[in-house]
């Protein structure tokens, strides 16, 4: 046998036992540079092509995407169609996404803005609660004894009436009339205490000879003519009962005559 028959016999099956080892090293050369499709189908017709050795890993308008297993290999191409090795059209399904991000973005605005508007709305009815909450607080701490304050109101009275039914020449006649000097004297001491805690509590009296009427704090039982008297018209002339205010609220108005314009 002569050496160069040798020589093609020891070279074939070199590349028999090599194939397999170099098919392995083309395979994992495609999985590590091959082209970010995301998913492409090959049809049954190109699965009986051989595997293609020679892979390229530059990007190209038409780039080859050989098949580790089945030995097919298609080609890719920005039309969205691939091409087998003997030029049959494969079908490449590409999941491309345009102007999804514009979408996301838009939406994620709108989102915000709603959030915002409603933590807004939140915190607006918030505080509208704490302020009304603040303010029925308040109320009920200053006007709390109004019920009790109104049920002493005709014992201030009777005082006072006990008090006018005294002659004024004997209130403080200790020699003639030391009963009548000294039960005048206890009377004023226990109403001068009540006033002073009505005071304490925010309770005080109001109208007095000389002030001008008010519809809003006095009650007219009835309006005379005085050309006497040293009340301008529209004035109070007589007061029959005082009237009482807790803080600043009128809970009794004074009941008083009204001088008439002559």
């Amino acid at each position: 046998m002569s050496i160069r028959s040798q020589g093609l016999r020891i070279a074939r099956s070199l590349t028999k036992d090599l194939q397999p080892a170099s098919q392995r090293i083309v395979t994992a050369a495609y999985r590590q540079h091959r082209p970010r499709v995301a998913n492409y189908s090959v049809s049954p017709s190109t699965w009986s092509s051989g595997f293609r050795r020679d892979f390229s890993t530059k990007q190209s308008p038409e780039t080859e995407i050989p098949a580790a297993d089945d030995g097919a290999s298609i080609k890719y191409s920005p039309e969205g169609e691939g091409v087998d090795e003997g030029g049959a059209d494969v079908d490449v399904d590409v999941d491309v996404d345009i102007g999804g991000e514009d979408d996301k973005i838009a939406q994620l605005e709108s989102q915000i803005k709603d959030l915002k508007d409603s933590l807004l709305r939140s915190l607006a009815e918030q505080e509208n609660t704490r302020r009304i909450a603040a303010r029925d607080v308040a109320n009920a701490k200053s006007f709390a004894i109004t019920s009790f304050a109104k049920s002493l109101l005709d014992t201030s009275d009777n005082l006072s009436r006990a008090l006018d039914a005294v002659p004024p020449d004997m209130r403080y006649d200790r020699v003639d009339h030391p009963i009548l000097a000294n039960l005048y004297e206890g009377i004023s001491m226990t109403d001068d205490g009540l006033n002073k805690a009505f005071e304490k509590n925010g309770l005080m009296k109001f109208g007095s000879r000389g002030e001008k009427f008010d519809p809003n704090l006095h009650d007219a039982l009835f309006e005379y003519k005085d050309a006497t008297s040293d009340v301008a018209p529209g004035h109070i002339g007589q007061v029959m009962k005082v009237g009482f205010m807790l803080n600043n609220r009128v809970i009794r108005p004074a009941e008083v005559g009204v001088i008439k314009a002559s």
